[in-house]
């Protein structure tokens, strides 16, 4: 039985990998906040998954905490030794991403940013890798991002994220004979419905697709394709992986975003 917990859980991306996690028999403990954050549409979480899992029949922890708030990440940790007695994994996937440059982006915005993205990363692994050391080993996955190599107008997010990439790999680094794993999933190809998407369309999910190319599936990438890869590197498959990053649906590190097919005909000759 493996365990582990997911932050930011209830919702979005963080939702899709704590209910795959679990009906691939994960002991989950998935933990969010109910109230909305800046730069998210995303509320009332934990007790909409608790609905949902319910009637899936999934044994899944939820528990609504502040992934910034060290007594509240140190509560979720404590909760799930005592009601499992380990922790074999981590997902850090709680983030907030309001938009706007340096110029308008005020110092609380960027304190929230900042203590909830890298901060609550920071905090988690510090709360779970004890455990994980004591117990001979663990994988961590870090949810990043594109804008983690930097995107206009998402200054503060980009700035956290970029610090989520230098982390892993300094974790990584650090904790390579403690036989802990640590990695990064990048999710992408646009059209992904999540609280921090949809706010940045007006809450229109129609809109998260236009002028966007997708995958190479053809198709948008969703929460359970990062799932799928979030669970691939928990598994013993990735056992030799670390210091990884994986991006689902985009190539942000390779200079994209992903040209349409109609400016790549047109380039390469066969259109006039």
């Amino acid at each position: 039985m493996q365990v582990v917990i997911v932050t930011g859980g209830t919702y979005g991306i963080g939702k899709g990998i704590s209910i795959g996690l679990s009906r691939r028999g994960y002991r989950v403990v998935s933990f969010g906040l109910d109230s909305r954050q800046p730069g998210s549409l995303a509320e009332n979480g934990s007790k909409n998954l608790q609905s949902e899992i319910r009637d899936l029949g999934l044994p899944l922890d939820v528990l609504e905490a502040d992934v910034s708030r060290n007594s509240d990440v140190g509560r979720v940790v404590e909760h799930t030794l005592e009601k499992y007695g380990r922790v074999d994994a981590l997902v850090n996937n709680a983030a907030v991403g309001p938009l706007g440059n340096i110029l308008e982006t005020s110092e609380e915005i960027w304190d929230r940013v900042i203590d909830v993205n890298l901060k609550g990363t920071y905090l988690c692994c510090k709360a779970v890798l004890p455990h994980m050391i004591r117990q001979g080993g663990g994988a961590i996955v870090n949810i990043g991002s594109g804008a983690g190599w930097g995107k206009p107008n998402m200054f503060a997010y980009a700035a956290s994220k970029g610090g989520i990439f230098a982390l892993s790999t300094a974790l990584a680094y650090d904790h390579f004979h403690d036989h802990i794993r640590v990695n990064v999933v990048v999710p992408g190809g646009g059209g992904m419905v999540t609280g921090m998407s949809l706010a940045r369309v007006d809450g229109d999910p129609q809109k998260l697709s236009r002028g966007m190319f997708g995958t190479v599936a053809g198709r948008s990438a969703s929460p359970a394709d990062v799932e799928s890869a979030v669970a691939f590197l928990l598994s013993d498959e990735a056992a030799v992986i670390s210091g990884a990053v994986l991006e689902v649906g985009c190539f942000s590190h390779q200079g994209g975003p992903i040209r349409s097919k109609d400016a790549i005909q047109t380039t390469s000759g066969e259109h006039v």
